[in-house]
């Protein structure tokens, strides 16, 4: 029997509520190979890949969002990192190891050359490295705090989910700026875990109590500087505790991803925007690849990674057939860290 190609496809769209794993399908194909390629083309072995907030958008069918919706009958798409085993396109030779967002949720893959970025071969450490610390989540967080909220010396940051995959990074990139940084987690290890990446306070936020005087109490002299991965009720309290002429730095609202008419939160407090002349940016990362923060970001972030000066935890999943799982675990907060899964094993791993 012909080896087989592992895949994760859409069964149906999902436009509200959770998903569950019936919407997806784990499926056996026939593996690509070197003979099928067309021109400019590469086959791919994929090593990990990235679980994102973001996905949830694209399991809608939504044809107006600023990424497209997952097709049904077709595999997933997403951020990855896998090795070239073949490849017709001038720029890429077997043994390449590269990133990009058109990774297809299968264990081998043909796709065009167009799209991807090859990793150095000098760059060291784990290739999941760039879909975390040195990835989109990282970017992110550099975004929201520098380019956007401008952070100073001396203000206070706020930052919701601070233990997952963009909060770790904005704590450091604040504390790396002089901030006093609260954090903000969903259970007491994740708190633990926050503030020992140099977070000045940090506390859980499902067993605080009124998520206003929580915020209080860890920043009686008020917020500079939300950044805000949740929204909803938390939105609302942060909104409340702002100082004046403060930024919200905006790049997702989990908590709503899933809710329905029914049960989305509907946010309270925005009229506090006008007399606090509050500046509330939001922003989608991709946006930012073609401008000079992006090569400002990786020249910090590489430099603080080789000095040792920045801390990044991953929760890695084993095998393709749990990405779907993963998936709905990270609208669930059940994810420490940034959420990847790997698909190769440790001896196909070899680069």
């Amino acid at each position: 029997m012909p080896p087989s190609n592992i895949g994760v496809k859409l069964v149906r769209n999902v436009v509200s509520g959770a998903p569950t794993l019936a919407d997806f399908k784990i499926e056996s194909t026939s593996v690509p190979t070197k003979e099928s390629l067309q021109n400019d083309q590469i086959l791919v072995r994929t090593l990990y890949l990235s679980v994102d907030p973001y996905m949830r958008g694209r399991l809608t069918g939504a044809q107006d969002s600023y990424v497209e919706s997952f097709v049904p009958g077709k595999p997933l798409i997403g951020l990855g990192v896998g090795v070239i085993e073949a490849s017709t396109s001038a720029n890429y030779k077997e043994g390449d190891v590269v990133t990009g967002d058109m990774f297809k949720w299968e264990c081998k893959f043909i796709a065009s050359a167009r799209g991807f970025t090859k990793i150095p071969a000098s760059s060291g450490g784990s290739p999941a490295n760039y879909l975390g610390v040195l990835g989109m989540p990282s970017f992110t967080a550099y975004v929201g705090v520098v380019s956007l909220a401008k952070a100073k010396a001396g203000e206070t940051i706020l930052i919701s989910a601070a233990s997952g995959a963009v909060g770790q990074v904005a704590i450091q990139l604040a504390k790396a700026r002089g901030l006093c940084v609260i954090g903000a987690a969903g259970s007491d290890d994740k708190v633990e875990f926050v503030k020992s990446l140099g977070a000045d306070a940090a506390f859980n936020y499902k067993t605080c109590g009124d998520l206003t005087e929580a915020i209080k109490r860890v920043a009686p002299n008020g917020v500079d500087i939300y950044f805000d991965s949740v929204g909803g009720e938390f939105l609302d309290a942060a909104l409340v505790n702002m100082n004046n002429f403060g930024r919200v730095a905006e790049c997702g609202m989990i908590s709503q991803y899933n809710a329905t008419e029914e049960t989305a939160y509907r946010v309270k407090n925005l009229i506090r925007v006008v007399p606090k002349r509050l500046s509330i940016f939001g922003f989608i990362v991709s946006d930012y690849y073609e401008k000079p923060d992006y090569a400002d970001f990786i020249a910090e972030l590489s430099t603080m990674l080789k000095e040792g000066k920045i801390q990044y935890k991953l929760h890695e999943l084993v095998g393709l057939e749990n990405g779907p799982q993963g998936l709905l675990d990270l609208f669930e907060g059940k994810n420490f860290g940034k959420l990847v899964v790997k698909v190769a094993t440790d001896a196909q791993q070899r680069l």
